[in-house]
């Protein structure tokens, strides 16, 4: 039984999802002592954590970011706020994922899921693009000093074309690989991620990393 720490002030919230994991068949373990928040996540030995941003007298993101330096348990940031801003700090910060309240408890399950099945298949927490490092803990891509974050959409586009790099990448895999990791992507959506990924790969001086085939798909050279 994998076993979830529970991060969560608002008692209401925290009794649901307590609920909530138990009857999908995990062990809730909820924090109610906030003395020592890191010391408890550090010694928890969970397989992930639902960790909120808003915390009596603390901030998840920075203890996110502290818990990131010695461990890569995977951490779920949960939050009522929902600009992108926080998205990418809890993204630089190390997070696996970022759900926004309300949820839909369903949804929530799946990204569980999905972040255990991504945590359990991982061999390793970076990789290699020609000269440039990415980091699939944090979700970022450094080169010559320099490092972009990416949001977790363009890290799921981003390592599809990565894994397949020299081949043709079609649209519909990228929307099926973006379904797959529970989020919804039209193809509006799909065009503005991969404009958002090329320039910031621009901005690393990897202006023509990908290029796109007519008719056909997206090719990272």
């Amino acid at each position: 039984m994998k076993k979830i720490l529970l991060i969560e002030d608002e008692v209401s919230i925290r009794e649901e999802l307590a609920v909530l994991l138990k009857n999908a068949g995990y062990e809730p373990v909820p924090v109610t002592d906030w003395e020592d928040v890191l010391g408890q996540m550090r010694s928890s030995c969970a397989d992930l954590i639902l960790l909120d941003i808003n915390l009596p007298g603390l901030n998840g993101e920075a203890l996110l970011q502290e818990f990131r330096r010695e461990n890569s348990t995977p951490v779920i940031m949960l939050t009522s706020r929902t600009s992108e801003i926080d998205e990418v700090l809890s993204m630089s910060y190390g997070a696996d994922d970022f759900v926004t309240k309300p949820y839909n408890p369903t949804i929530l399950l799946l990204r569980i899921s999905a972040v255990l099945k991504r945590s359990a298949g991982k061999t390793s927490s970076t990789q290699t693009y020609h000269d440039a490092q990415v980091s699939t803990v944090k979700g970022s891509i450094s080169r010559n000093g320099c490092e972009q974050i990416l949001t977790k959409n363009e890290m799921i586009i981003f390592q599809l074309l990565l894994d397949r790099q020299g081949e043709i990448v079609t649209r519909d895999d990228l929307m099926t690989a973006l379904w797959d990791n529970d989020e919804f992507v039209n193809d509006n959506a799909l065009s503005v991620n991969i404009s958002r990924l090329r320039s910031k790969l621009a901005d690393l001086g990897l202006e023509d990393a990908i290029e796109t085939r007519k008719k056909q798909g997206y090719v990272l050279k």
